[in-house]
């Protein structure tokens, strides 16, 4: 059998639900890796086609998506709402999300884990390629980096494509610099709080209650383009902003607030969404 490999095809931003943890932002990188016979042209797979339909399914299936294991028992929903559903943490308190069918992603196991949805992956391409493919294996890994980093989760209503979805989220490096040095103790300050976070936007607050767990939790409603979205999750797992969560107004923010605290001192925040992009704010 012959082979065919292409390193980092893609990165997946997406969110996924976990027992404890709750909402958790992520950023996959991709590679693939092609097995089959020779076609007509000495190839397993052209190339030039790789980003075209592997990419594209990739991206489709999972990208900007709400990853659900349906296969733990904490999971409620009701078959006449199947758009909506109630995530049970183990520590008492609950998520409820509601969204249009092409939001979410249903996973066959009990846990969230890189081996199950490249198996769904290696699935939905089996499906796509020509006949000479016999194998696909999808390896997805997390970037490596130096440094803080946080998992953060948001929805960005006004955006015309994914980003819309009101759960889909990134794993993000952050660099902070203060007065032209880097500042490792303000970056990890900044990771701590953002800690498996979901970023609210104060105008998509429909209400505040507490629940009869006595937890305090915040519902987050709003209509884009693809949909009616919404989402309530206990108060203590969201971070708000008066402005919306787009990555250049996440990084004004963090800026701002280590002005207020540093009003002598220069500051530069660079922050990630994902992988290998991100913004930049300065404040003198």
């Amino acid at each position: 059998m012959n082979h065919l490999f292409v390193d980092n095809i893609t990165v997946i931003d997406f969110a996924y639900l976990d027992p404890a943890r709750g909402l958790v932002g992520e950023s996959w990188i991709t590679d693939v890796v092609l097995g089959g016979e020779l076609d007509d042209q000495g190839m397993v797979f052209d190339f030039s086609l790789v980003k075209r339909t592997i990419k594209r399914v990739i991206d489709e299936r999972v990208d900007h998506r709400l990853v659900i294991p349906r296969g733990y028992e904490g999971l409620n929903w009701d078959e006449e709402t199947p758009d909506a559903f109630i995530w049970n943490l183990t520590d008492g308190s609950h998520i409820e999300h509601r969204s249009p069918d092409e939001a979410v992603v249903w996973l066959s196991s009990d846990r969230v884990v890189p081996s199950a949805v490249a198996a769904l992956l290696e699935k939905e391409l089996k499906a796509v390629l020509p006949g000479n493919v016999t194998s696909v294996e999808i390896n997805l890994r997390e970037d490596v980096i130096e440094g803080a980093y946080y998992h953060y989760v948001h929805g960005l209503k006004k955006h015309l494509g994914n980003c819309q979805r009101i759960a889909h989220g990134h794993r993000s490096p952050i660099r902070i610099d203060r007065n032209g040095h880097r500042d490792y103790e303000l970056e990890n300050r900044w990771a701590k709080l953002w800690k498996d976070i979901y970023v609210g936007t104060e105008e998509d607050v429909t209400r505040r209650f507490v629940g009869e767990d006595g937890v305090g939790y915040i519902t987050f409603e709003y209509e884009a383009n693809q949909g009616e979205f919404a989402l309530t999750l206990p108060e203590s797992r969201v971070y708000m902003l008066d402005t919306d969560t787009t990555v250049e107004l996440i990084a004004a923010h963090i800026a701002d607030k280590l002005k207020a605290e540093f009003p002598e001192d220069e500051i530069r925040v660079k922050a990630y969404e994902g992988v290998g992009k991100g913004a930049i704010a300065s404040r003198v």
